[in-house]
């Protein structure tokens, strides 16, 4: 491993090459530019595909096609153009394709504007396009997971066969910082230690032609289809919930806090112990599958006196599942901005004193 300086973008676009991605296809949009621009200057010094389409719908079928093929297929965007590559994402699902997604969140709705937000979490979420169909969701909160967390996108999508998107923001997206990086000597072939892909593609060559599709006419074969894809949605939610924790075992209210805000909630967290308040951090890693598991044995204790509260770049999204989670068996409360607006650590250390004060 080596150390190099990294943008959140730069290093989302170094950790997708150097998990063996060697197709990409995007379309300009602030703030994940510069992922587009390294994609560009990279790839082909890696003897992979970079181009850039005509549009996002463009790209995100270009993605559709590279996977179908077997290949490491990735894009990228913000909100807007996420929102514009929805129908392809879901056609990616209903051909059980892997692929890796990655949305830099800017602030909406509409156009916007350029500055961080996390106002994108029930599409990214939720599935966003039409359909019974779920996105792992991957959220990073510094520079290193940005670059970390391409290699575990890559798995997932291959070990599921499924879309899974990296979901980030414009301040992550930009910010910089140290990142311990592999060197080539160390990186290994995209194909190597990976299944093969059995279903791809790749000619006929002698056996029984592979198809690829998401179209059922046949009466049943859909909702057949569609069961089939809940087994493996609820294989997932088993196996792949992930979180980070802190002072969980003496909390009397928890911070519940995903990327980059988890990053201020953490500051925030440091000088209200410091003060003597018992508060703990989950942030979730994973926010589909929501790592519910770790909600419902805290809150399953004989004595349960817990208050949670979710913090946001929204107006109330990831609360949602903070409540699902929890059930009813603990209090939840929300802070949040959005459009652009970041909250303070004075103004999380005030939220969690008016909660004691009540």
């Amino acid at each position: 491993m080596k150390k190099i300086l990294l943008s959140g973008n730069d290093a989302i676009a170094k950790g997708a090459m150097d998990s063996g991605c060697r197709f990409y296809a995007g379309y300009p949009i602030t703030p994940q530019n510069e992922l587009t621009a390294y994609m560009g200057l990279h790839m082909p010094q890696e003897k992979g595909v970079f181009i850039q389409a005509e549009s996002e719908v463009a790209a995100i079928n270009m993605v559709f096609g590279a996977s179908a093929a077997g290949a490491l297929a990735m894009t990228s965007s913000s909100s807007p153009g996420i929102s514009l590559k929805q129908e392809g994402i879901s056609y990616i699902a209903g051909a059980e394709l892997p692929a890796v997604i990655v949305n830099i969140m800017r602030g909406g709705p509409g156009l916007g504007n350029i500055w961080p937000a996390q106002s994108d979490y029930w599409q990214a979420t939720r599935g966003g396009g039409h359909g019974d169909y779920h996105c792992l969701v991957l959220a990073p909160s510094s520079v290193q997971e940005a670059y970390d967390f391409m290699f575990k996108a890559f798995s997932l999508a291959d070990q599921y066969r499924n879309p899974v998107m990296i979901l980030g923001d414009g301040m992550l997206g930009q910010m910089m910082e140290p990142v311990s990086v592999l060197e080539a000597k160390n990186r290994k072939p995209s194909t190597e230690n990976r299944a093969p892909k059995t279903w791809a593609l790749t000619g006929c060559r002698g056996r029984n032609p592979n198809i690829v599709k998401s179209f059922y006419l046949h009466p049943g074969e859909l909702e057949k289809f569609n069961l089939e894809l809940q087994i493996k949605y609820t294989k997932i939610v088993k196996n792949e919930q992930q979180f980070e924790s802190l002072y969980l075992d003496d909390a009397e209210i928890i911070l519940v806090a995903y990327g980059t805000m988890a990053r201020i909630v953490k500051d925030a967290l440091k000088k209200l112990r410091l003060a003597g308040y018992k508060v703990g951090l989950i942030r979730p890693i994973t926010l589909w599958p929501f790592p519910k598991n770790i909600f419902n044995s805290l809150t399953r204790k004989p004595v349960n006196s817990l208050t949670f509260l979710a913090i946001e770049m929204s107006y109330g999204q990831m609360v949602d599942d903070v409540s699902l989670a929890v059930n009813g068996r603990s209090p939840v409360e929300f802070i949040g901005r959005s459009g652009g607006g970041i909250l303070s650590v004075g103004e999380i250390i005030k939220k969690v004193k008016s909660i004691v004060n009540k």
